[in-house]
């Protein structure tokens, strides 16, 4: 009180207040910078284990494909004959090696022996069933009396007892050797062997994203306490000089409250301070982010999630915005006939080809089996041949067959957002819109109208 009490009557020389508190806004300044610092390492820490994890976790899918490749092959040579499969097969066993590829990747860039001695265990059994298949493919050779065939199959001599079946018992046996329950039990160790693997891996990555998640928290903390004590002294500062810096503070505040950046304002010592922190906040929400990633985006397109879909339509201006509902197709004509690991391979390349044909702003969001929304933001109503353009690019580029995926086509409803004064009701729109497309026949788009 007594301090107070002097300053009221005698006053204090601004000349030490500013020498006072331009030496405490060093420190702190270095310290914050430090903090940066070390803020920026950890998130790349936590950045580079999981990238690595993804790497290393498709290395050893990789492997397993190439093992499914293989048993699909010798499957059906064994059925079929055809020398096709053959070549087929013995052109990834030694000339593509995916699976050496994936213990090779593995090998540079993991740390965690444990996962590689389980990936190389997958790798044994692997390769210790190729002589089985060998034999298998022996087998039809014989039966089908082939004469040109890979020379590492020469060396294979059947048994006596095998040798002398018919042709047909032949092909019998060598069926059975690629489709019975020993067979698969030896394919079940290769898949045990690389879930294992995976497990390891996620452990050791969670290990460290969960430390490196702690130490960003506790640099966070720091950051915040610099702040408070900042803010102090820039309050002491505003109660001697209000003119100097109360406009800049106040406005900080505000900022700091709603949870976004600082305007670079004000005093020298202010604008350093707003910079500094503005580098900390970019930091955090880009950590966040990050973190954030797999709840909001779908893990087989990357694309956003019904959650992201949510959280990303709440917070835009929709009188700017149009809605496009795409729907698949003869999805579901694709999956039975080809398969549901082809139609996950549709729906990927569905997300890739919107990426490619929309902008960096607009939004690609799966929220559902075979349906997308695309948000395309900062738009006037006046696009529509812009937008009709677009599709049927988009309606072309799925019809290109050359990546051995099946043809597949869109249909769209699109609705703006001025049509509409809420989320749920542009949706409805968007998929009155797309039933009206449907019922035209597919393949196309329409726009609703009121």
């Amino acid at each position: 009180m007594n301090f107070f009490k002097k300053i009221k009557t005698e006053g204090i020389s601004l000349r030490f207040v500013y020498k006072g508190l331009l030496v405490l806004a060093v420190i702190a300044s270095g310290i914050l910078l430090y903090a940066t610092y070390r803020s920026s390492a950890t998130y790349n820490r936590l950045s580079n284990a999981t990238d690595t994890y993804i790497e290393l976790q498709k290395a050893a899918y990789e492997l397993m494909d190439a093992s499914d490749y293989l048993t699909e092959n010798v499957q059906r040579f064994t059925k079929s004959g055809d020398m096709k499969f053959l070549d087929a097969y013995f052109t990834e066993a030694f000339e593509t090696k995916r699976r050496e590829e994936a213990i090779s990747i593995m090998s540079r860039n993991n740390s965690n022996t444990q996962a590689l001695t389980e990936l190389q265990n997958a790798m044994d059994e692997s390769v210790h069933l190729m002589d089985r298949e060998f034999y298998a493919m022996k087998l039809v050779i014989e039966a089908k009396r082939y004469t040109e065939y890979p020379e590492r199959l020469r060396s294979i001599e059947l048994s006596p007892e095998d040798e002398s079946l018919p042709a047909s018992g032949k092909i019998d046996l060598a069926q059975s050797m690629v489709l019975d329950n020993a067979y698969y039990d030896q394919k079940d160790l290769i898949r045990t062997s690389m879930r294992d693997s995976l497990n390891s891996l996620e452990s050791a990555t969670h290990s460290t994203q969960t430390q490196s998640a702690s130490e960003l928290s506790s640099q966070l903390q720091l950051v915040r306490i610099l702040i408070i004590l900042q803010t102090i002294g820039i309050l002491i500062m505003i109660w001697l000089t209000a003119r100097l810096g109360i406009n800049p503070v106040l406005q900080a505040v505000e900022n700091i409250e709603e949870d976004s950046p600082i305007p670079v304002v004000g005093a020298i010592e202010f604008r350093h301070l707003a910079r500094t922190y503005n580098r900390m906040y970019e930091v955090y929400k880009n950590s966040i982010a990050h973190l954030n990633y797999k709840a909001s985006h779908d893990e087989l397109t990357q694309a956003y999630n019904r959650a992201g879909y949510e959280l990303i339509i709440s917070s835009l201006d929709l009188k700017s915005t149009y809605m496009f509902l795409f729907d698949a197709d003869n999805f579901k004509e694709i999956n039975d006939t080809h398969g549901h690991d082809m139609g996950d391979k549709v729906l990927i390349k569905i997300a890739e080809v919107l990426r490619h044909n929309f902008r960096s702003d607009d939004y690609i969001c799966r929220i559902g089996g075979d349906e997308f929304v695309v948000l395309m933001v900062h738009m006037d109503q006046e696009q529509k041949q812009l937008i009709g353009s677009k599709i049927r690019e988009i309606n072309e580029e799925l019809n290109n067959t050359s990546d051995g995926i099946p043809t597949i086509s869109l249909s769209v409803g699109v609705a703006h957002g001025n049509e509409t004064d809420d989320a749920d009701s542009l949706l409805h729109k968007a998929d009155q819109a797309l039933y009206e497309t449907k019922r035209r026949g597919k393949k196309g788009f329409t726009y609703y109208e009121r």
